[in-house]
């Protein structure tokens, strides 16, 4: 079978050493996105519950953004093929910040969850097209390295937001919401100003670039393992991170609540930390080799964590485990770029690998609480590791999709990472 596209659709980007201020730009929205969405995450539940509903409704409205974002994927990207990535993205903050918004304008708690629905429509937009444009945007030999300050921003910004928004708590619950609109405005304003001028993709009408379908790409091995990865990579974040693990800590480890923070923060810790050299690797070592190593880590230490019987044992898995995604971020992303290549119109494409991942952070907390409900802790986590280890036996099938030709060589002085 071939292990190429179309030639057109993986014409490749000229080689560099600099990363475009574009993509800096797209960094800076992306932090600032997250850190929004931190501020409304601790306040959403209690103001959903401040319409006196139950907790399951107050829970569903959370859910209701996934499936939002699950159900519209196909149509941002066809949307980004048809109209181009820049206005799709500038649309898609925007809808964001009138449906946060409003939301703090809510009279009932009907009115929050259309409102905070809506929000995931515009979620999906300018996550797909911003990933588009990373793609379209950066030459082959950096894509690792602009994967991975992309992903770091948002992991960033989802951490610092909370700090945020239990202040803005205090104030009033319907304060998150006004301050995450206005930023998501602002954000909205300065990628319309500065991104309208760029040579790469302020000018090129839609119908000159060639499309590549998901039938091309799903041809391409690497794209099908790409697939395979992020599926398990949505499972492990919220089948095991998110949803497993403050249980664990309480029920197994009989650890207060707060512990469960901790752990999740040293998760995080763990992926910054990798994702800070690994984008460097991919584009040195290529995608394929750090790929298998994050995801048997990964996997790995997922099984770990189920049958770890103290807190520092406990916390080194959740620290291993995360590192292991920062080996897996970059890589990914890189290579589903690779596969499309930077001139092309790949909407519904980056769609589909969006939503295996929004896939199995829906069904991964159903089917492990499941697990745990009929058999065990240690049950969930060895099907959640399970699934990133079969991730990894299909990557051992995908070829390389970075050429030798087209590897940067790792730097030999310490300041020249991040230039």
């Amino acid at each position: 079978m071939s292990t190429e596209l179309q030639p057109a659709a993986l014409s490749a980007s000229p080689a560099g050493t600099r990363l475009p201020r574009e993509v800096w730009l797209l960094v800076v929205i992306s932090f600032v996105i997250a850190v929004g969405y931190g501020i409304v995450a601790p306040a959403l539940p209690a103001f959903a519950r401040s319409f006196n509903v139950s907790v399951t409704a107050a829970s569903i409205v959370i859910s209701a953004f996934a499936l939002m974002r699950l159900s519209f994927a196909p149509v941002s990207g066809k949307l980004v093929s048809t109209l181009g990535e820049r206005p799709v993205y500038i649309a898609g903050i925007t809808v964001v910040g009138l449906s946060t918004g409003a939301c703090a304008f809510a009279a009932d708690y009907w009115q929050l969850l259309v409102l905070r629905s809506l929000g995931g429509i515009g979620s999906t937009m300018f996550t797909v097209s911003a990933v588009a444009l990373l793609i379209r945007l950066t030459p082959a030999s950096l894509r690792g390295r602009s994967t991975s300050l992309w992903y770091s921003s948002f992991l960033l910004g989802s951490v610092c937001g909370p700090l945020f928004g239990g202040g803005l708590m205090a104030i009033s619950l319907r304060a998150p919401f006004v301050v995450y609109a206005v930023a998501l405005f602002v954000a909205a304003a300065v990628a319309w100003l500065l991104l309208r001028r760029s040579p790469v993709i302020g000018t090129a009408p839609a119908a000159a670039v060639l499309p590549v379908t998901v039938r091309q790409a799903w041809g391409h091995p690497a794209y099908r393992a790409a697939l395979a990865s992020n599926l398990a990579n949505g499972w492990a974040v919220y089948g095991a991170r998110v949803s497993l693990v403050p249980l664990f800590v309480v029920e197994v480890l009989h650890r207060p609540g707060s512990l469960a923070g901790v752990a999740l923060s040293v998760f995080a810790a763990g992926t910054v930390s990798v994702l800070t050299f690994s984008g460097r690797l991919v584009d040195a070592l290529g995608r394929r080799l750090p790929m298998l190593v994050g995801l048997t880590i990964t996997g790995s230490a997922t099984v770990w964590l189920g049958f770890t019987h103290g807190v520092p044992e406990f916390l080194a898995a959740a620290l291993i485990a995360g590192a292991g995604t920062g080996l897996i971020t970059p890589a990914q992303g890189a290579t589903v770029a690779d596969v499309v290549g930077s001139q092309a119109r790949s909407g519904p494409v980056l769609a589909a690998v969006q939503m295996t991942a929004d896939i199995g952070s829906i069904f991964g907390p159903i089917v492990t609480g499941l697990l745990v409900d009929h058999l065990s802790y240690p049950a969930a986590f060895c099907l959640t590791g399970g699934i990133v280890l079969l991730a990894a036996v299909v990557w051992l099938r995908a070829p390389e999709t970075l050429p030798r030709k087209n590897r940067q060589p790792l730097p030999a002085r310490k300041g020249a990472l991040t230039r």
